[in-house]
């Protein structure tokens, strides 16, 4: 009896020693996978590899599509197996779900009216309008960004509270790439860019078919002449001068 126990024993361990001698596919990462890289991103960086069975690490994905609505949540090293423990909901992931490569998370705070408080919605695109100085007598009004996700809306107003577009203490996130917040922050830091709203003001793009009037810059020139015929802009030029 003892002998044949033996050999039952010896058998199963056989068994289960061939078994984990196994080879199975598993998917790696061809290059690492960064932190906040979403589910579709990765599925592109994965190539498949015959390992052991016994060396398949818990919750390693079998097919590419796993990743499917997940977010990296750790780095995964380049010839690591990819596995769902590493990833997470995009919810879970908060706004470092929307940024990858050159785009940053930008929060400012402006007044009600600046930052469309009560009107805005993550997710929704916006403008940013500005007026900008340039010197003493050098002023001009243009669109310096455009197309920039909200990925944090300002509350609204408290309702029944008087919006007077004083109260500053509205702020909002938006996605833009790193060379674009050089250029808000410029904004922001321009005598003319103040709180009281005359600076700077976001502006909603339609959610579906939005499109761009062509690039301009205005001036109190420009808004005097827009519609006057060339006689009345001539005539008007002959007056500055001194002329009748």
């Amino acid at each position: 009896m003892a002998a044949l126990l033996t050999s039952f024993y010896v058998t199963s361990y056989k068994r289960h020693v061939q078994s984990g001698q196994d080879q199975v596919t598993v998917y790696v990462a061809k290059r690492d996978i960064p932190q906040g890289t979403t589910g579709g991103a990765a599925a592109k960086l994965l190539s498949t590899e015959q390992v052991p069975k016994r060396t398949v690490i818990p919750g390693a994905i079998t097919k590419p599509d796993q990743l499917t609505g997940l977010v990296a949540s750790e780095r995964t090293m380049q010839g690591e197996q990819v596995t769902t423990r590493r990833f997470s909901t995009v919810s879970r992931n908060g706004v470092r779900a929307e940024l990858s490569g050159t785009m940053r998370a930008f929060q400012l705070a402006g007044n009600d009216d600046q930052v469309l408080a009560g009107t805005l919605r993550a997710g929704d695109h916006v403008d940013l309008v500005a007026s900008l100085q340039c010197g003493q007598d050098c002023e001009f009004s243009r669109v310096v960004l455009r197309n920039m996700k909200v990925l944090q809306a300002p509350n609204a107003p408290a309702t029944g509270t008087k919006l007077t577009g004083t109260n500053s203490n509205f702020s909002v996130m938006l996605a833009m790439t790193d060379s674009q917040t050089q250029k808000f922050q410029h904004v922001l830091s321009n005598r003319s860019a103040d709180t009281t709203g005359a600076g700077w003001h976001l502006a909603l793009r339609p959610p579906v078919h939005d499109a761009d009037s062509p690039e301009s810059v205005t001036t109190v020139w420009t808004i005097l002449r827009d519609g006057l015929s060339p006689a009345w802009i001539k005539r008007y030029l002959s007056r500055l001068r001194g002329g009748k």
